[in-house]
C-alpha cells in the first residue's frame, strides 16, 4: 500500500491509501454511511444529495463523506444525533420536490396487504398462474374476499375520481376462480420442517391464514375449533348466496394440503385449556372471533368483555408465547382485516420461534402524489393502454385490469431513497410547498419508464451515458430548481438511453428510471456501491 493514511471513524482506526475518501474508509470498516448520488468508479467527488454527511473533528460544518479526502490523524463521527438529523433533513428536502407514489392508494388501504397493481399487471397480460402466486403471498382467501370483502381498495382507487374505479374485487375473484378450476391449484413451497409446533385456536379467516403462512415457514400447525367444520364467520356468518361453500371449501383444502391438522368440536376453556396448549406447543395463537360469544375468563389471557388485550407492536398477549388477532382483538368483523391479521400473526410468531421479536409496521412508508388535475391524470392513465395492446382481451377480469393506471412505483422495494427514508423516519411532507412540478410519465423503448418527478438529478445516468460513449448521451438541462436530465439538442430520451438503459435503471437511486415489468427491476440490487 503506497502512502497509507490512518484515521479514526466512530472510534475505530482504519488505514487506507492516500487519495481515498472518508466514504472509502468507512466502507473498509464495514460502516454503512448512506449515499444516493454516489456510484463507485462512475460518479465521484460531486456530491448533490448530502445524505452522506459526517462530522470531521471539531468542525462546526458537516462534510459529505463521498468527496472529503482523508488526512492523517483525521477523526470522523458518522452516527451522532446531529449527523443523523442533518441526513434526515437532506432527504426531507429531496422529498419536497419528489412527485410519485411509492405505494398505490388502493394498496395502502387494503387491510389484507394485497399487492394490487402488480397483480393487476399480471392479469392484464394473461399471466394468471403468476397472478395467483403473487396474490397468495399475502391473501390466502382470494375467492372469499373476491365476494365478501368491503373493497376499500376500490373506494381509494385514483381512477374513481375521474371515470370510475377499477373493479379490483372482480379481478381478485377471477384470479381465484381460474386457480380453483385448474387441474392443480397453486400450492406454495414450504421450508424444511423446523420441529416447532403451533396451536391455533379458531379456524376462521385469521387462524387459517396464520396457519397457511406458518406452515410455509416449516412449522407444524394444529387448529382447534368448536364447530363441526372450519371457516368460522366465513361459513357460519355469511349466507351461501353471497359466498358459495364450494369456494370456501376449495380454499381451505389448499391450506390442508400444506399439512394442516384440524381438531374440530373442541372448545378452549372446556375441552382444552391454555396451560395445556402452552406445555405441548411452542407457541399459541388465539383467533376465536367475536368475543361477545366467548367467555373471556376461559381463555386464560387478559381480556375485557369484548376484546383480548395485546401488545400492538408484537400481537402478543399478557401471556408469554401466546398471540391473538382478528375479531378477538377488535370489535366488528372485517374479513379482509382478519385475513391480513393472519399474515401479520405468522410474521410475529415465526420471529418469536426464531428468537427475535418481530415488530409490526402499522404504516408503510410512502410518498404520495397530491390531487392531480385532469391533464396529469390523463398522462398517468396512458400507461394502461400499452399493456393491453399486446394481446386480445378474453375475460372480464382482463378488461377490468386494463383500466388500472398503475399509480405505484415499480421499484418501491428497491428504491434507496425510500429505504433510507424509512430508516431515518423521514416526513415526506416536512418541506412540502404549495407549488410542485408537473407530473410526467414517459415510456421508453425496451420497456423503460422515466418519471421526471422522482429524479433527484444525482447525475449517475449522465455519467453512465458518458462512459458508454453514446452518440448523444444525457446531460443536465436548465439551472437551479429547473435543473433536469435530458438529451442534448432536445433529442428524445430514448436516443440518450439506447446503450445504457439497463445500467441506468440498475443504478437509479429513486425509481425515476424503472422497467415496466417490475420483475426486471430486481437487477437494481447492484454489486457496485
Amino acid at each position: 500500500m503506497n502512502n497509507p493514511i490512518t484515521l479514526t471513524i466512530d472510534g475505530q482506526s482504519v488505514t487506507v491509501p492516500s487519495g481515498s475518501t472518508v466514504l472509502d474508509a468507512a466502507r473498509r470498516l464495514g460502516l454503512n454511511i448512506p449515499t444516493l448520488c454516489h456510484l463507485a468508479d462512475v460518479k465521484e467527488n460531486r456530491p448533490s444529495c448530502m445524505a452522506c454527511v459526517v462530522r470531521i473533528g471539531n468542525d462546526t460544518r458537516l462534510s459529505p463523506a463521498c468527496s472529503t479526502k482523508v488526512t492523517a490523524g483525521m477523526v470522523v463521527a458518522s452516527e451522532t444525533p446531529e449527523v443523523k438529523a442533518a441526513r434526515k433533513a437532506a432527504m426531507e428536502l429531496l422529498f419536497s420536490d419528489h412527485l410519485g407514489d411509492c405505494i398505490s392508494v388502493c394498496q395502502r388501504v387494503c387491510p389484507a396487504r394485497l399487492q394490487i397493481p402488480a397483480a393487476i399487471r399480471l392479469v392484464a397480460a394473461g399471466r394468471m398462474r403468476e397472478a395467483i402466486a403473487l396474490v397468495k403471498e399475502n391473501v390466502v382467501f382470494p375467492g372469499v374476499l373476491g365476494r365478501i370483502c368491503r373493497a376499500p381498495c376500490q373506494a381509494g382507487c385514483r381512477r374513481g375520481k375521474y371515470d370510475g374505479a377499477v373493479a379490483i374485487q372482480l379481478i381478485e375473484r377471477e384470479v381465484a376462480n381460474q386457480d380453483m378450476s385448474a387441474a392443480e391449484p397453486f400450492l406454495p413451497a414450504c421450508a424444511p420442517p423446523t420441529g416447532k409446533r403451533i396451536a391455533i385456536v379458531g379456524a376462521g379467516a385469521t387462524g387459517l391464514s396464520a396457519a397457511f403462512f406458518l406452515m410455509q415457514d416449516g412449522h407444524h400447525c394444529t387448529v382447534f375449533d368448536d364447530h363441526a367444520e372450519p371457516g368460522g364467520q366465513m361459513r357460519y356468518g355469511v349466507p351461501e348466496t353471497e359466498l358459495p361453500r364450494a369456494v370456501l371449501d376449495g380454499e381451505i383444502e389448499v391450506i390442508k394440503r400444506l399439512g394442516l391438522e384440524l381438531r374440530l368440536n373442541t372448545r378452549l376453556g372446556r375441552d382444552v385449556h391454555l396451560a395445556e396448549l402452552r406445555r405441548k406447543f411452542d407457541a399459541v395463537i388465539i383467533a376465536v372471533g367475536n368475543m361477545q360469544k366467548t367467555d373471556p375468563a376461559g381463555l386464560g389471557v387478559e381480556a375485557t368483555a369484548r376484546t383480548i388485550r395485546i401488545d400492538a407492536s408484537t400481537y402478543q398477549t399478557s401471556v408469554h408465547g401466546v398471540f391473538a388477532a382478528g375479531s378477538a382483538i377488535r370489535s366488528g368483523y372485517d374479513p379482509a382485516r382478519s385475513v391480513g391479521d393472519g399474515r401479520i400473526l405468522a410474521e410475529c410468531v415465526d420471529g418469536f420461534l426464531k428468537g427475535r421479536t418481530h415488530h409490526v409496521a402499522h404504516k408503510e412508508f410512502t410518498s404520495t402524489i397530491p390531487k392531480m388535475p385532469l391533464e396529469e391524470y390523463q398522462e398517468l392513465a396512458k400507461g394502461s393502454v400499452a399493456t393491453l395492446s399486446v394481446r386480445e382481451l378474453i375475460t372480464e377480469a382482463e378488461t377490468a385490469a386494463g383500466r388500472c393506471c398503475h399509480c405505484d412505483c415499480r421499484s418501491a422495494h428497491n428504491c434507496r431513497l425510500r429505504i433510507l427514508a424509512e430508516n431515518y423516519e423521514v416526513d415526506p411532507k416536512a418541506y412540502m410547498g404549495e407549488h410542485r412540478r408537473k407530473f410526467e410519465f414517459i415510456r421508453q423503448p425496451a420497456g423503460v419508464i422515466f418519471e421526471p418527478g422522482k429524479c433527484i438529478t444525482c447525475g449517475i445516468c449522465v455519467e453512465l451515458a458518458a462512459q458508454s460513449r453514446a452518440p448523444l448521451g444525457l446531460t443536465f438541462i436548465g439551472r437551479g430548481f429547473d435543473l433536469k436530465i435530458g438529451v442534448p439538442l432536445n433529442g428524445p430520451l430514448a436516443d440518450g438511453l439506447q446503450q445504457v438503459a439497463e445500467d441506468c435503471v440498475r443504478h437509479c437511486p429513486t425509481g425515476a428510471l424503472t422497467f415496466e415489468d417490475e420483475l426486471r427491476n430486481v437487477i437494481k440490487n447492484s454489486s457496485r456501491p
